[in-house]
Order: structure tokens, then C-alpha cells, then sequence
């Protein structure tokens, strides 16, 4: 494998809680543990505590700060000088996402004849969802079309977390060159052995942000309608703009649900001592948090929605339930807390299933995608 110098370009390097961060940072650390020398172009190098960071300016967004403030990201603004130094010299780009700092190196990067890659991780209801407009079809398809325009045209091969997401963007943007890969599960996503609290309760889980796509609300619905109400408490894992707005809903349950951020190490542990995990979210292009669930043995209740990828990850019916319908929901969760030695069963059939997505053999992929562009980069000049 040759060693490679790599700039990626993050138009959001946020807090831990964010999925694009969480794929980005897993990239660079894999890369450099393979022994490339990795750029980073970011206005946030506090994230990444200044080794190779390029640091591009925020961006101004004015009353808006407060609710960036509340996702966890910073908006960036391209800064042609930094940007020309960290693609000095470079043998690939890796762009995170369609927005102006990944969208102007790429264009740079074009122009000085660098190999680009780039990820797809932000599916269009996840940007028209904050302008209440994820619900209309012309404003998700308007958004694939931008992305096209501005960044997937110009790119030698793209990253696809899903088939699923792959499929959605070249329907409505363009062919591409594409390579579906999961983000991984990380190595310390086991089973362990669960230890009873003496409490009696249900412990259900969702790992997700507080956001109106993730559909928290239908899982506070469902609890309250299940037959063990009584016994059920709701561990919502993450952060997020609708945590005040979900706890005042999820009041008038007799348990108070948990609403926090876990570390990963207190991840595995919150997963391992789960009866259930519920994933009602209804846009997602991949949802790791599902797999990281399932890796450990929990056995998962996943909304159908045909926008989004993780109804996959369901071995039968029995793991799904109808999208943003909270009746069904309930009957499904009744079920598996009815059916101890069958929830048993089936975890195990997930922890099996759960081993295609290993994060060490995910980045072997990712590296070798970014390599078979340069190579190919290279087999076209000398044939030029």
C-alpha cells in the first residue's frame, strides 16, 4: 500500500454527538494509524488539537449562532490561502460534504489536478427538515441537484454509507463512481454481561440526535401506550435543538425517561444493560448508532420509512414497525418484552449479523477507495 499525503476537507468538525464528525474524525485517525500524513481543513481546531489542521475562518451567521450552537457545528468559509496550502503538495482530497469550504477545494483541487474523493453524509431532509420543508419532495430534489452541481460532478469517486443513499442521490443528482461503505462499528460495541439493578423496569433505548427527523416523539407515544407502561424507562442517548421541547413531552410518562450524552464507554455499558433499542428515526442514511446497538446483542424495533437506510438492518417483520405510527410501535415493543427467550435468541442472530460492518475492515476500504483514485489518477497521466 503507498503512503499517501491526504487533505480532508470539514465544513463541520462539531462536537463528538455529530454524526459527520464522528465519521470524519474515524477517518483521519484510521489513516494516520496506516501511516499517511492527513491534512485537516476545518474551522474548528480545537476538535483536532492542531496536528496538521488548516484552520479556515467561521462563518458569520448572525441569529443563528445560538441554534449551530445547539446542533454542535460551526458553519465554515473558505479561505483561499489556507486552502491552497493544505492541497499543496497533496496526492488526494477527501471532502466530507457539499457545502462552501469542501466545495471551493474541490474546485481548486480540479484546477491543480489532485485526485478527489468525497463522502456523502448529508441526505437532503436532513438540511430542508431545519426550514420544515423535508416533507416536500421538490426541496429534497432541489437539494440533490445543488450537491451535484456544486461538489459530486467534479469528484473522482464517492463514498456511500448505504446502498440506499446511493440509489436516492443518483436518481435525482448523477452517476457516480461509487463505493458503499459503512462507517463501522467500533471494536469495543460488544456483548457483556447484564447485570439485573433490582429496579423491574424496562430499559428501552435510542441513540440519536434530539431532532424533529429522529422522531423521538413516536417512541414517548408508544411507551405510553404499551402495557407495561408502568415499567418502562426511556433512555434517550445524545444531544440535540428539541431536548427541552422532548422532556416536556415525555412528562407524562410514569418514568421519567433519561435525556443525556453517554461517552462510548458508557455507551457499551447503557447498550448491554437495554431490554430493547428502538430506532424510530424516519430520515437516515445509515444509522451506526443502530448497528453499535446490535453489535452488543440488543435486539432492535426500526421504523419502515422509505427514507431511510436502517430498515435494512431488520431480519424480519418482527424488527420493524410502521414509520410515525406509535400503535404499532407499541404492539412491537409488547411483543419482545413478552418474549424473553426469543428477544434472547435473536440478539445473538444479530450480534452475527453485526460483524460485516467491523470499522477495521470499513477503513481497509475506505483507504483502498482513496488509493484506486490516485492510482487511477496516475495510469491517466502517464497514458496523457
Amino acid at each position: 500500500m503507498i503512503i499517501m499525503i491526504i487533505t480532508v476537507v470539514c465544513d463541520f468538525l462539531g462536537e463528538g454527538h455529530n454524526g459527520t464528525t464522528l465519521a470524519a474524525m474515524n477517518l483521519i485517525r484510521s489513516l494516520r494509524q496506516r501511516g499517511h500524513t492527513v491534512r485537516v481543513v476545518c474551522s474548528d481546531e480545537e476538535r483536532i488539537d492542531g496536528q496538521e489542521c488548516y484552520v479556515v475562518k467561521k462563518m458569520h451567521v448572525g441569529p443563528l449562532k445560538g441554534y449551530f450552537r445547539k446542533n454542535g457545528v460551526t458553519p465554515s468559509w473558505p479561505d483561499r490561502d489556507v486552502i491552497a496550502r493544505a492541497l499543496d503538495g497533496a496526492d488526494a482530497v477527501h471532502v466530507m460534504t457539499p457545502f462552501p469550504v469542501g466545495n471551493y477545494a474541490a474546485r481548486a483541487a480540479e484546477k491543480a489536478g489532485i485526485p478527489i474523493t468525497a463522502g456523502f453524509h448529508c441526505q437532503a431532509e436532513n438540511f430542508t427538515s431545519h426550514i420544515f420543508m423535508k416533507n416536500f419532495k421538490p426541496a429534497n430534489v432541489a437539494a440533490y441537484k445543488v450537491f451535484w452541481h456544486k461538489l459530486y460532478r467534479r469528484v473522482n469517486a464517492v463514498h456511500y454509507p448505504s446502498q440506499f443513499i446511493r440509489e436516492v442521490f443518483e436518481k435525482y443528482g448523477g452517476k457516480t463512481n461509487a463505493y458503499v461503505i459503512s462507517n463501522g462499528v467500533g471494536k469495543e460495541f460488544v456483548p457483556r454481561e447484564k447485570r439485573e439493578d433490582g429496579s423491574g423496569e424496562y430499559k428501552i433505548l435510542f441513540t440519536g440526535r434530539y431532532s424533529r427527523e429522529k422522531s423521538h416523539r413516536i417512541l414517548i407515544d408508544a411507551a405510553d401506550k404499551s402495557r407495561h407502561r408502568e415499567k418502562i424507562r426511556l433512555i434517550f442517548a445524545g444531544e440535540g435543538p428539541l431536548k427541552d421541547e422532548l422532556q416536556r413531552k415525555a412528562a407524562k410518562l410514569p418514568l421519567m425517561p433519561v435525556f443525556r450524552f453517554f461517552s462510548r464507554e458508557e455507551l457499551v455499558d447503557v447498550i448491554n444493560s437495554a431490554d430493547l433499542y428502538v430506532h424510530p428515526a424516519e430520515i437516515e442514511i445509515e444509522a451506526i448508532a443502530c448497528l453499535e446497538a446490535i453489535a452488543c446483542g440488543a435486539v432492535p424495533v426500526i421504523s419502515d420509512s422509505p427514507r431511510s437506510a436502517t430498515r435494512h438492518f431488520a431480519i424480519d417483520d418482527k424488527n420493524l414497525f410502521r414509520c410515525n405510527d406509535s400503535d404499532d410501535l407499541a404492539k412491537k415493543i409488547d411483543y419482545w418484552l413478552d418474549h424473553p427467550e426469543e428477544r434472547a435468541r435473536r440478539g445473538r442472530e444479530y450480534e452475527d449479523y453485526a460483524k460485516q460492518f467491523d470499522f477495521d475492515l470499513c477503513m481497509d476500504r475506505m483507504e483502498q477507495m482513496i488509493v484506486d483514485t490516485v492510482e487511477k489518477a496516475k495510469e491517466g497521466k502517464n497514458h496523457a
